[in-house]
């Protein structure tokens, strides 16, 4: 399905280097933000306390967010958990403050709390405390998770196609990770695991759009013997964009909403994703075929010149 064809190719390599070198400064500006100033860990990561109230009607979240973030805590994490009474709410480690103080200051604000309906018999379910330890191994846990992914990516791009391709992929996927992190780095959002989560679907994400590519790429090796590499890789990348737009806008509107409409919940796993996506795009076209092409592919990476025999005839597999 095609929205529309470009007849001519558009010279994407021309311009490789220049968008390159703007990528490099970009991803080593990320990497400065990640090192001075770190990332803001949620609770599953740093430890805390998680408390389960149940209100006897729809629970006002954004108020009970509000009667929270008075208690002194920043961002505080509020959600409904189960049914839209049931509300679960995350508090970061306070310094003076032990889980079971912590609990108890903040259930007597609710109940305190005039401007929500039913504060007065809100029931408190369930307190726990999330230790530093446990935080410690989620944090390992992700990091591996995100190894064996790039693993695997790899693994499958090299069997599939060739071991540039798969260098070139890893780049580009390495790439956009690390400049996500480093939005939230720079502007101090939380990094919770959901936002893990959403990290994991853009590694797979971008590694979709660069198999396309790739693919394409392999196809206009076979169909044209003419083209040079760079020709190559143009008519390639200008032969998708039909589908590229139709995927990820596609997507994009979907995630956008979440962004706009989904609250806080989903406010930065739907950003991740969102910073994910336009940067994956934008690597999988300048990033990892340009440095696939600046790698050395040629013809003969992809297709196995036919043998003949001493006859001159091809020879018959």
């Amino acid at each position: 399905m095609e929205f529309f064809r470009i007849r001519r190719d558009i010279p994407f390599m021309r311009h490789a280097l220049v968008l390159n070198i703007i990528s490099l400064m970009t991803f080593l500006a990320a990497v400065g933000f990640l090192a001075t100033r770190g990332l803001h860990w949620s609770i599953e990561f740093t430890g805390g306390t998680v408390l389960e109230v149940a209100y006897p009607q729809a629970a006002e979240i954004e108020r009970v967010r509000a009667t929270v973030a008075k208690l002194g805590y920043e961002d505080p994490q509020v959600q409904n958990f189960g049914t839209s009474r049931d509300v679960m709410i995350r508090l970061p480690v306070k310094p003076g403050l032990g889980s079971t103080e912590q609990s108890q200051q903040v259930f007597a604000a609710l109940k305190a709390d005039a401007t929500t309906p039913g504060a007065s018999q809100v029931e408190l379910r369930r307190v726990e405390f999330v230790g530093p330890q446990i935080g410690e191994e989620l944090a390992t846990d992700g990091a591996l998770a995100l190894l064996f992914v790039i693993i695997g990516i790899v693994i499958y791009l090299a069997i599939r196609f060739e071991w540039k391709f798969a260098v070139a992929a890893i780049v580009a996927n390495l790439h956009d990770v690390v400049i996500i992190l480093g939005f939230f780095a720079a502007f101090g959002w939380e990094f919770s695991l959901t936002v893990l989560a959403a990290v994991l679907a853009v590694l797979g994400y971008s590694v979709n759009e660069s198999v396309v590519i790739f693919d394409r790429i392999r196809e206009t090796f076979r169909r044209k013997r003419g083209m040079s590499t760079r020709e190559v890789i143009d008519h390639a990348i200008t032969s998708t964009i039909s589908r590229t737009i139709i995927t990820h806008g596609c997507t994009e509107m979907m995630v956008v909403s979440m962004l706009i409409f989904g609250g806080p919940t989903l406010f930065h796993f739907a950003l991740a994703l969102t910073i994910g996506i336009l940067f994956g795009i934008y690597s999988s076209v300048f990033v990892a075929a340009a440095v696939a092409m600046w790698l050395g592919l040629k013809r003969e990476d992809l297709i196995k010149p036919i043998k003949k025999r001493e006859d001159g005839q091809p020879e018959l597999p």
